[in-house]
């Protein structure tokens, strides 16, 4: 099925394909605080952890955050939050609901590896700012061999107690096949709306495999980031510039993780938006860093099936790197989202990380400030 588009785009897209943003000084972003969760707390029969995203509900000023759970310890789900977010810091987080995402068919999805084609990888997810309804990105599963089920990435769209509503259409070039696509684990995470929802930005968290190798510390790599409407339609797709390897990885069994695991729009300048990118590096841990993109004036690939020699890519200004504030480490930071503005004018930003739902890591939530 095709969500269906509940605000008429038009104007909305002229915006974005026509106006430059204001040319202004990068904003300063400041730490406020941060807070972590018990390891394997126990809410409503579910373990919380591997909190991938999250979202704060303009109306209600509840958060939702979704489980990156394949369904191995529970199903597939989200879960809802009350927290105090201030000048301070993030204070008195409070699991207030649990959830599943349901299949289609309306029920739960399965673990892998069942390949029944009913399994997901949950990393991101939204509040529809016109309809209030969920709107949640899964990477699918790109088998490493011939065979199982191949389970495409998908952006799919849920009532407020998990019930499959319908999936957005994502470019052809979103699809795994044989030699194109997005690499396995490295496709759907990052989703955003404009701030009245007309729109739909997400970006791929890796290169395609046709358009190049994945970073290394010597060199960046290109990702894809696409506008769309409600319907579908593509309205413009760039090229990402990803950021080189922060470290060289230790030789090993596990190479390097990197990408854009969250995006946000700016709620008063089209075609700008801030994003996270977190690099996992074998032997040198965790980066997380904060960017300002602006898409005016980057080549539109969509009609590029291998990104060409010239493209001009979005352009990112650093913004703020986790390592400069006084954390006690660098988690696995995958979830942003706007939080409620401080008085001195400044939008705060609430960040989560997904602790793998591992002992050693840890469900922790960054307050910072951006003016």
């Amino acid at each position: 099925m095709r969500i269906r588009s509940c605000v008429a785009a038009a104007g909305v897209v002229a915006v974005l394909v026509t106006a430059a943003p204001t040319a202004s000084a990068a904003p300063t972003v400041r730490f406020l605080g941060q807070t972590t969760l018990p390891h394997a707390w126990q809410f409503e029969g579910t373990t919380v952890g591997g909190l991938s995203g999250v979202d704060r509900d303009p109306a209600t000023g509840e958060y939702v955050l979704i489980s990156d759970d394949r369904s191995y310890t529970n199903p597939a789900r989200f879960y809802t939050a009350d927290l105090r977010l201030d000048g301070s810091g993030v204070h008195d987080v409070r699991i207030t609901g649990a959830h599943a995402l349901r299949h289609p068919d309306g029920g739960t999805y399965s673990s892998p590896p069942a390949n029944d084609g009913r399994t997901v990888d949950p990393e991101e997810i939204r509040v529809d700012p016109v309809t209030g309804d969920y709107w949640w990105s899964q990477e699918g599963e790109r088998p490493k061999t011939e065979g199982p089920v191949v389970v495409q990435p998908s952006i799919q769209r849920a009532t407020r107690d998990g019930a499959y509503v319908d999936a957005l259409p994502l470019p052809a070039n979103y699809a795994y096949t044989a030699d194109r696509g997005p690499r396995r684990n490295l496709a759907l995470e990052a989703i955003a709306f404009s701030a009245d929802g007309a729109l739909v930005t997400s970006v791929v968290e890796g290169p395609l495999l046709q358009d190049g190798d994945e970073p290394t510390a010597e060199r960046g790599a290109l990702t894809r980031l696409t506008v769309q409407t409600r319907d579908g339609a593509v309205v413009r797709q760039h090229a990402y510039p990803l950021e080189p390897l922060f470290a060289e990885p230790e030789p090993g069994p596990w190479g390097p993780d990197t990408g854009v695991p969250a995006i946000l729009a700016d709620p008063k300048v089209p075609g700008r938006y801030y994003a996270l990118e977190r690099s996992w590096v074998p032997g040198a841990d965790y980066k997380v860093r904060l960017f300002q993109v602006d898409i005016a004036g980057a080549t539109d690939v969509r009609d590029q099936d291998v990104l060409a020699d010239d493209v001009r890519p979005v352009r990112k200004k650093q913004l703020a790197d986790l390592h400069d504030f006084p954390l006690p480490v660098i988690d696995n930071v995958e979830g942003l989202t706007w939080g409620p503005r401080l008085p001195s004018g400044e939008r705060t930003l609430l960040l989560v990380s997904d602790d793998n739902f591992a002992a050693e890591e840890f469900t922790r939530f960054i307050a910072l400030a951006l003016r």
